[in-house]
């Protein structure tokens, strides 16, 4: 009981010191945003635009509409998709579950297609829903077809259903991009990038985004016991699919959000979860939080590397994070070779 106890006291002084560094990191990265980019501002004007915004100053009219929105959005797409990566990880046992690699972000980059080619005067929140329904039937089709099997639905089977799912629906988002002259417009949005994210749009998905994360905090210590496996979350009497399917509503949120605002970027629901296990353990009343954290923190990091490695011109997001990802993915599959055997 006492080596028990100072494990876990010494897991939380681990969670508080990589919390503290990493929150500093986010604000160094944050007012790196604010000022880097096609054209620079210095660091006292980046803060009265904030502070003491004045109209009549061009850098102020830059940073206040263009780049505080900008970054604000980067932060809420890492910190939902890097939280989803956690719960999918944590609730299906799968090392290698990220909302990308599942199918759910090309379900809900199907439904925009739709929006664009049927309903093109659709409002910012009827798009959010459709998002979030396309996530969901995408998502549903994915965990029925890895459910086919004598053997019932395992880790392997649910990636490889969700690269199949997520490869027919990018079909799909094509056809109607051909069909309906849509394609320039959804190129430019599939190639992720907050550039055009505006104070009214994120006013209308913050609530959302708030009430994800607060549920995806309140689930951790249940996805805690469920990530010990079904059986022995069952017998510590937790109700796995209650837990389960809150989770699920919790990631068709959050990333039907970050669709909207960012496009399918994939690889950050991957990353940060593992890159966080391993700074505070496995226990995921910590791996959630840091999670949110670390997710913004990649994402803005990233929106900053991609306005100056070729500018005055801009990087998308999904570029970025498939150089890194990519690598990473057959890093975790090549550790996992033994159980795709």
């Amino acid at each position: 009981m006492q080596k028990l106890f100072k494990r876990q006291k010494k897991g939380a002084l681990n969670f508080l010191i990589y919390m503290i560094a990493g929150l500093a990191l986010l604000i160094i990265s944050f007012v790196a945003s604010i000022s880097l980019g096609a054209a620079d501002i210095n660091f006292s004007t980046a803060w009265g635009a904030i502070f003491n915004f004045n109209p009549v100053l061009t850098e102020h009219q830059i940073i206040r509409t263009l780049r505080f929105p900008r970054t604000l959005a980067d932060m809420i797409v890492g910190a939902s998709l890097a939280v989803c990566g956690a719960i999918m990880q944590g609730s299906t046992k799968n090392p290698l579950a990220d909302s990308g690699l599942m199918g759910i972000s090309s379900g809900a980059t199907f439904a925009i297609a739709l929006i664009m080619s049927f309903f093109p005067g659709a409002s910012y929140g009827q798009t959010m829903l459709f998002a979030c329904l396309g996530a969901a039937v995408s998502t549903s089709m994915t965990y029925y077809i890895a459910s086919l099997s004598k053997r019932g639905m395992t880790p392997q089977r649910l990636v490889l259903s969700g690269i199949s799912i997520s490869m027919l629906f990018s079909a799909f988002s094509s056809y109607l991009a051909i069909k309906y002259h849509i394609g320039q417009s959804l190129m430019y949005w599939t190639a992720g990038g907050t550039a055009s994210a505006r104070w009214n749009e994120l006013a209308i998905i913050m609530p959302f985004f708030i009430v994800g994360i607060l549920g995806s905090i309140a689930l951790s210590p249940s996805i805690t016991v469920l990530s010990l496996g079904e059986e022995v979350a069952t017998g510590l009497g937790l109700r796995s699919k209650y837990v389960k399917g809150m989770s699920t509503l919790i990631v068709l949120l959050l990333t039907g959000l970050s669709v909207i605002v960012v496009g399918p970027v994939g690889f950050i629901g991957l990353i940060v979860p593992h890159l966080v296990r391993y700074l505070v353990g496995t226990d995921y009343r910590y791996i959630i939080p840091a999670s949110i954290l670390y997710g913004a923190l990649l994402t803005v990091s990233a929106d900053v590397v991609g306005r100056l490695i070729n500018r005055p011109f801009e990087t998308p997001l999904d570029i970025i994070f498939s150089v890194v990802g990519v690598p990473f993915f057959l890093y975790l599959s090549r550790k996992q070779r033994r159980e795709f055997e």
